[in-house]
């Protein structure tokens, strides 16, 4: 059990905050911080497996605004591994799992993603427990603890980003 002292020293995130993949190229993206899921999973509405230096890796598409599909990051990514994945509604899927920086506030960290659509969810985001755990307490009752979006002119672009991996 954790004492009071290492609770206090834990960063508080609300419900919902703005997320930055770096190492993807995403600059920002509405993340539901979800202690009811415990895998972390991020929109990619294609995905195009290949192989690179005998490794398997993963191009994949991501809007990361929701109701913005002209705003499109391409991104690439070692794949770390491949995994069943219940969903909320209990349906299995088999999805991509990666490992990229993520930076929420001032925290950062590396933490393990699968790549699933999530065009009809709310959040092109969940930030599940494995990726919380030892980090942060989550306030329910609050948004944005770390946050609020930059308000930006909408865009409409297409990046490309080459993730390798500095091990």
């Amino acid at each position: 059990m954790q004492t009071n002292e290492q609770l206090r020293d834990r960063t508080i995130l609300g419900w919902r905050e703005w997320l930055i993949l770096p190492e993807l190229g995403i600059e920002r993206i509405k993340a539901k911080i979800d202690t009811g899921a415990r895998t972390s999973a991020v929109h990619a509405f294609y995905l195009e497996p290949y192989r690179q230096e005998g490794e398997e890796w993963v191009r994949f598409g991501v809007h990361p605004e929701q109701n913005n599909r002209d705003l499109v990051v391409e991104c690439r990514a070692r794949v770390k591994d491949r995994r069943i994945v219940s969903d909320s509604g209990g349906h299995q899927e088999e999805r991509y799992v990666i490992e990229t920086a993520l930076a929420v506030g001032d925290y950062r960290w590396r933490a393990e993603i699968t790549l699933t659509d999530r065009d009809t969810m709310k959040f092109r985001m969940l930030l599940g427990r494995t990726a919380l755990r030892g980090r942060f307490l989550v306030d329910p009752d609050a948004s944005y603890l770390q946050g609020k979006k930059v308000h930006r002119k909408r865009r409409t672009s297409i990046q490309t980003i080459d993730y390798q991996e500095s091990q």
